[in-house]
């Protein structure tokens, strides 16, 4: 049997995913990418900041230019070692960049927990709101019934913000177990089928060694029925895995996003766009699934790199 028919029968059907008056068909083994724009100062990785409204806009017109189809903008950090900023403050930060990123035609999401800066980030053009708190408060459920916004629900059995490890019998299970229970409470709110989208919640809850538990058992939220989001970049169990600081998680992110896509993700949630980009890109010309024409030939300008000027 050849890798690409191992991957198209493995990788399951074809899902819809609406995002307000916009629907996208995610295909096995052909993720959608979200770009990440931080709109706060307090992100774990370095790289991924930008200071200014401005800068913010520019980066997130970047990602799409290289290959994001979805932004996700975030207007205070994951990271547990700092309080919860209020929802006014948070909707300060995130809400502009949204409001410029969707007045520019791009899809955007917002990264939060709280239904009023879940009601503000759609006010102002979202069209999905990325919750990892495992659907903590079910009124963002409501906001995205009404609105017709994609819900992101997560597994965690821990509150916002807390860094808990409760642990599991079967981490596997329990994503699974908990996913179907918050789907049902969307589903009493109001939300759709093809709006959700489901997150096995990768570092949240878990340990380094529970994460990859999760995540080698992927392929069993299909049972699902809905697409999974694939949030990995520059994940702490990358970090124990390689024994690397952020910055330098990279090369391990693009190994969890290779497996995460053979096990059925369908979005793959990056800092590092055009990395993925080109991973995903190769990694289908090599197994059969894109054609690379008999008559491709490397641009001479791009045989070798140019020197730093400081090399000139």
């Amino acid at each position: 049997m050849t890798g690409d028919a191992r991957v198209r029968r493995d990788a399951g059907p074809t899902l819809r995913l609406r995002l307000r008056d916009v629907s996208l068909d995610l295909h096995p083994g052909r993720p959608l990418l979200m770009g990440v724009v931080n709109a706060s100062p307090e992100s774990f990785f370095e790289g991924g900041r930008r200071r200014d409204l401005e800068a913010l806009v520019e980066q997130g017109h970047e990602l799409a230019a290289q290959g994001a189809e979805i932004i996700d903008v975030g207007g205070e950090s994951s990271v547990t070692h700092l309080q919860p900023v209020s929802a006014g403050e948070e909707a300060r930060r995130a809400v502009p960049v949204i409001e410029r990123l969707a007045a520019g035609g791009l899809i955007v999401s917002v990264d939060t927990w709280k239904a009023g800066v879940a009601r503000a980030a759609l006010d102002a053009g979202a069209a999905m709101v990325n919750d990892v708190s495992g659907l903590r408060d079910p009124a963002l459920a409501e906001v995205c019934a009404s609105s017709g916004a994609a819900l992101v629900v997560t597994h965690t059995r821990a509150a916002p913000k807390v860094k808990a490890f409760p642990g599991y019998a079967d981490v596997g299970a329990d994503v699974l177990e908990l996913l179907r229970e918050r789907i049902g409470v969307a589903r009493e709110r109001g939300v759709a089928d093809d709006q959700l989208v489901l997150d096995p919640g990768p570092d949240l809850s878990k340990t380094p060694a529970e994460t990859v538990e999760a995540l080698r058992g992927l392929g069993a939220l299909r049972a699902l029925g809905r697409p999974i989001l694939l949030a990995v970049s520059r994940k702490d169990f990358v970090g124990a895995v390689t024994h690397r600081p952020p910055r330098e998680r990279l090369a391990g992110t693009l190994a969890a996003v290779g497996e995460g896509v053979d096990g059925g993700a369908s979005i793959v949630r990056t800092h590092d766009v055009a990395a993925v980009a080109d991973f995903m890109g190769v990694r289908r010309v090599l197994r059969g699934e894109k054609r690379l024409r008999s008559d491709a030939r490397l641009e001479e300008s791009l045989r070798r790199d140019e020197p730093a000027a400081a090399d000139r």
